[in-house]
């Protein structure tokens, strides 16, 4: 009998924090990809020091192209993708065996659970977080946003038992750092598309997500994590439509008048 392969695709940056964690219960996996935008932390060192290929690749085409060049590295039956960050449990890590071994669907999604500066967050619209992440090789593939990118599929994906255990923020340090990171990435993506920001969509916008998230998502159930998330949703969206704002600005002062 043919042994089903696993593949896992992951896109890196400075990740020396959490990746060995993060590969470590990667034990199960037939092969591991890692797609290095040059880190300087020694994360491509601790990538093959856990039996990963490593790619550097430093020409940066946004989140949703950098995923799909560790795709195309695999040639696996399947594919698990997740973040360095991440870490699947020992239950996530038996249900994926269970799936790729009897195949009940091409694409699995995964639950979720995300940790914000120590703390567990089961609400606030972060919990439940069906995500796909496991699918058969060929059948789906990541957009081409430079952030919040998506995997593209037909049909719909079975769900998987057991926790994909997200550390996203470890201090408000890196809070703040995403925070200028996703804002400027979405301000330039709405550029592109050719939407308009202005200071008081900027802060029509940012309260909307404020309230969405504490009140609305049921973030005030989260104790103060969930009074910060929400914060950081708010000046997430105002520094984005700000910045839209200024890339408007700009563009059209570099097309000159008409």
């Amino acid at each position: 009998m043919n042994h089903t392969t696993l593949g896992v695709a992951l896109i890196t940056r400075n990740a020396a924090a959490r990746l060995a964690d993060c590969l470590d219960a990667l034990s199960f996996a037939d092969e591991v990809v890692v797609i290095d935008s040059g880190s300087t932390d020694g994360t491509a060192d601790i990538a093959r020091a856990h039996g990963a290929r490593v790619i550097v690749q430093t020409d940066w085409p946004g989140f949703g192209p950098q995923k799909n060049r560790a795709l195309d590295a695999l040639g696996t039956d399947w594919v698990l993708s997740i973040d360095a960050d991440e870490v699947v449990s020992p239950e996530l890590a038996a249900a994926i065996r269970a799936a790729i071994a009897a195949p009940q669907a091409d694409v699995y999604a995964v639950d979720r659970l995300s940790n914000f500066c120590g703390a567990w967050v089961r609400h606030s619209g972060w919990h439940p977080d069906w995500i796909p992440r496991l699918f058969r090789r060929g059948v789906a593939r990541f957009s081409d946003d430079l952030v919040h990118e998506r995997l593209v599929f037909e049909g719909a994906a079975r769900r998987l038992t057991g926790k994909l255990l997200h550390y996203s923020y470890d201090d408000y340090a890196a809070v703040l750092r995403k925070l200028d990171a996703y804002s400027t990435a979405g301000a330039q993506q709405r550029a592109a598309a050719g939407q308009r920001g202005s200071f008081g969509k900027a802060i029509a916008r940012g309260a909307w997500a404020f309230v969405r998230t504490y009140w609305l998502r049921g973030g005030f159930l989260d104790g103060r994590a969930g009074f910060m998330i929400a914060v950081f949703n708010a000046e997430t969206v105002y520094y984005r439509f700000l910045k839209l704002a200024l890339l408007n600005k700009h563009n059209g002062n570099a097309r000159g008048p008409r």
